[in-house]
């Protein structure tokens, strides 16, 4: 029999501390090994039962939780899920959660009944079994230095990204080594709907390009990257101009996503053909296998994020091993080579 799931829970609340507590005991496969209030207590805990996962508040006294997910992540990195408040300043908080290493966040009902509670129970014991499986590394700085060079194609190109579990990390590093006329970029990043608006704030102001959710009315730029908004799917189609332009769609989930990273990925090999360069980036699951095929087929170059410094090697491994990957890099060569294949792309002509 495996052994189950070893939980911390660290909140300042004691109704929250036991709540989630009673939320874990109750799930087949995973254990509470413990509970604690603010940072301090939980240092000791952490160290006398070693878990497999921390679910970590926000806001605490003494130390707030990012302040102790900085230290975990530097001295001994341990998968943690967020627990946050479902306001503008929970979420800024969140997503920096998500850049400084956490796997991912849940948000903390209204109330402690009804609807909103079982949901975030439910979304809780999913995220703490993806986070057992996540695979980290000690912290490293953020990326220094300058920027790449910007691109000499000035064709009319694109480049997809797909992310889930660990992806906001990457699409900053990413995103910090585009040149600011970088080419049109668009992104797919599984990520709560409350935290989009706040992701794309946060890489606009820390990196190069300028970013932006996208819209129905968006059309794609150069030194511009688009981010699918909350709980809808992105796609990208021809305009009027000879360039392209943003589709937003409610349709159902597919691949068990909205947005999902197949949608963009198979509306970028419709519109763009060869003109387009796919990147697959780390997440669970098989969002963006299908896709990135459909992108390879049409011509694009595609590149997936070696495992080596995966989070979770859950979407690259799926579209390696559907044939859509042609060439798997370690994140730290993903920007250069990026741009090293759009440049490839020259003048040529797009798919009809």
């Amino acid at each position: 029999m495996a052994r189950p799931i070893r939980v911390v829970v660290v909140d300042d609340s004691s109704l929250m501390r036991e709540m989630l507590k009673d939320i874990l005991g109750r799930e087949r496969g995973i254990e509470v090994a413990g509970t604690a209030r603010d940072p301090y207590e939980a240092r000791e805990l952490i160290k006398t039962t070693n878990p497999d996962v921390i679910t970590l508040d926000v806001e605490m006294p003494r130390m707030d939780g990012l302040a102790f997910l900085e230290k975990i992540m530097t001295l001994r990195p341990t998968p943690v899920v967020m627990v946050s408040s479902l306001t503008q300043e929970g979420s800024d908080a969140a997503v920096r959660a998500l850049e400084l290493g956490a796997i991912d966040c849940v948000a903390k009902p209204d109330g402690a009944e009804g609807h909103g509670f079982e949901a975030m129970a439910e979304e809780l014991v999913a995220k703490i079994r993806v986070a057992a499986t996540a695979r980290l590394t000690l912290r490293r700085p953020p990326p220094a230095g300058k920027s790449l060079a910007s691109p000499r194609h000035r064709g009319n190109g694109i480049i997809a990204i797909g992310a889930s579990t660990g992806g906001v990390e990457r699409l900053r590093e990413v995103l910090a080594m585009m040149p600011a006329d970088c080419p049109p970029i668009v992104i797919t990043q599984h990520i709560g709907p409350s935290y989009v608006a706040s992701l794309a704030a946060r890489l606009d102001r820390q990196t190069p390009p300028s970013v932006r959710v996208a819209d129905r009315k968006a059309r794609l730029e150069p030194g511009v990257a688009l981010i699918a908004p909350g709980d809808r799917h992105l796609m990208v189609v021809r305009d009027g101009a000879g360039g392209y332009a943003c589709r937003i769609d409610d349709g159902p989930p597919v691949s068990g996503h909205r947005p999902s990273v197949d949608v963009l990925f198979e509306s970028v090999a419709e519109a763009a053909g060869a003109a387009a360069v796919g990147v697959i980036l780390s997440g669970m699951g098989r969002d963006g296998a299908s896709g990135l095929l459909a992108m390879r087929r049409a011509g694009a170059h595609t590149i997936g994020e070696q495992e080596s410094s995966c989070v979770v090697y859950g979407m690259p491994r799926a579209a390696r091993e559907a044939g859509a990957v042609a060439i798997e890099l370690p994140l730290a060569q993903i920007p250069a080579e990026m741009l090293r294949a759009y440049d490839a792309i020259g003048d040529r002509p797009r798919s009809t």
